[in-house]
């Protein structure tokens, strides 16, 4: 155990710091922000072009280096040798909270695994801004991100996004919007929901309503900007409603055998069986292949 004091540290140690950034609109800092991407000794920027129009609109002069998906473990341990040196590193993201569907993730747990403090601070959070605007119960949510690229893949989340009561939030890129909507009508049904684009920017655009009517306007409009995808949560029963499943009364053999005749691998429906039980997959493969 580590028990981290943020502002109690010794102030010559190095230290992480996490900086929001805009999802848009530049005014969108806050001055705490502002004030520690002045006084850190370097940034840490997944797109330093991008960074760079930041810190020259808030006349920010912080040295900025590279850390990105495809060099974050070279540049990660560049900026742990830093902290360790008791430089104090700013990362940023593109826009919005840096490790949300972005970077930053293993860097955190590198600093974390060498005993240095870890701080974030708050600001813009595109699916949080969506949410709270998208006319769906804002609480309890599941933020899952961006789906799986692959459509094998894809299909396999949405199986096991579908019984969430929880509002849930996606984010999706313009091209993959329509083939997302109709994934979502075929595992979903056609559910209340809404889509956010362009946030905090001057052509912000909320379309709210079905499944159904959002893939309408989807096939009929042109697409542009990153989206959000606001869905609300399954009505159906669930194990978590006390009534009796609808698995119930299968073996967890059977059970498996369900998923295999969906056209899952023997792999993959051992742990939809094991998700839809509450079951260790180690258990559910022990009694499928054993028994």
């Amino acid at each position: 155990m580590w028990q981290q004091k943020s502002y109690a540290e010794d102030v010559e140690k190095g230290a992480l710091y996490l900086v929001p950034t805009p999802i848009g609109n530049l005014e969108d800092m806050t001055f705490r922000s502002i004030r520690v991407l002045k006084e850190c000794d370097v940034i840490a920027a997944e797109d330093t072009r991008q960074t760079k129009k930041l810190c020259h609109y808030y006349h920010i002069d912080t040295n900025i280096i590279s850390y990105h998906e495809h060099n974050k473990n070279s540049s990660g341990r560049q900026i742990m040798k830093m902290i360790e040196e008791g430089k104090k590193v700013a990362l940023v993201s593109d826009a919005g909270m840096p490790t949300i569907s972005d970077p930053g993730s293993e860097l955190v747990q590198l600093v974390l695994d060498h005993h240095y403090p870890v701080i974030p601070l708050p600001g813009a959070n595109a699916a949080l801004t969506a949410l709270i605007a998208s006319g769906i119960a804002p609480q309890p949510f599941y933020f899952f991100g961006f789906l799986h690229h692959k459509k094998k893949e894809k299909k396999k989340q949405l199986e096991q996004l579908k019984n969430k009561k929880e509002t849930i939030i996606l984010y999706e890129s313009p091209h993959r919007l329509v083939e997302t909507l109709k994934d979502i009508h075929e595992f979903f049904g056609n559910r209340k929901m809404a889509v956010a684009r362009e946030l905090t920017k001057m052509y912000e655009e909320f379309v709210r309503g079905s499944v159904d009517e959002l893939l309408d306007w989807a096939e009929n409009h042109e697409i542009k900007g990153e989206f959000c995808l606001i869905i609300e949560g399954s009505k159906e029963n669930t194990p978590d409603d006390n009534k009796e499943t609808w698995w119930s009364k299968w073996t967890i053999k059977e059970h498996v055998e369900h998923y295999i005749e969906k056209g899952y691998p023997s792999k993959e429906a051992i742990k939809l069986a094991a998700l839809d039980r509450n079951l260790p997959k180690r258990e559910v493969y022990q009694e499928y292949h054993l028994k």
